[in-house]
């Protein structure tokens, strides 16, 4: 914890997560396997806590959902994670945000949130997104500036805005 607070005051962290280089590529029907094997290893626990049905189907059909907004996430040319963003007039809204477990806590997320931000925050809009009750990316969220602003049964709905 020392050191991570020693690198933040030296400016550290942040030189780090400007080297992290991330490229997107759109997803088609021949990532379906490599989205379907991230799902799971992402999300089933998550989904199981939550006692939401888990599987090959709903994990399909729930990568289906708005698959022409599905990007790739490439670190070093290797995939590391999904992403599906939608915006409208309002708001920027991240429907998907899957990072391979052995690619975690290494400041993607925090950088794609990051682009997220700067991109929404320019236009003027806040940035949502639903997760799971229980899923460890809450921390993520609410570090980032995110406030749950309204609840259902096994999700919190989250909202950021540009801060005043």
């Amino acid at each position: 914890m020392q050191e991570i607070i020693e690198k933040i005051h030296h400016g550290g962290l942040l030189n780090e997560m400007e080297k992290i280089k991330l490229s997107f590529k759109k997803a088609t029907e021949l990532d379906i396997d490599y989205l379907l094997c991230l799902r799971e290893e992402t999300m089933t626990e998550h989904l199981i806590n939550a006692g939401v049905e888990v599987s090959k189907e709903s994990n399909i059909n729930r990568i289906m959902h708005l698959f022409n907004q599905a990007k790739i996430i490439f670190y070093n040319d290797e995939k590391v994670g999904f992403l599906k963003v939608i915006e409208n007039t309002e708001k920027i809204e991240i429907i998907q945000i899957q990072i391979d477990p052995k690619h975690q806590r290494k400041g993607i997320g925090q950088k794609i949130l990051s682009s997220i931000f700067e991109k929404a925050f320019c236009k003027n809009l806040k940035v949502t997104l639903s997760v799971l009750k229980g899923n460890r990316a809450i921390q993520l969220y609410l570090k980032n500036g995110f406030k749950i602003t309204a609840e259902n049964t096994n999700s919190f709905i989250m909202t950021a805005q540009k801060p005043q």
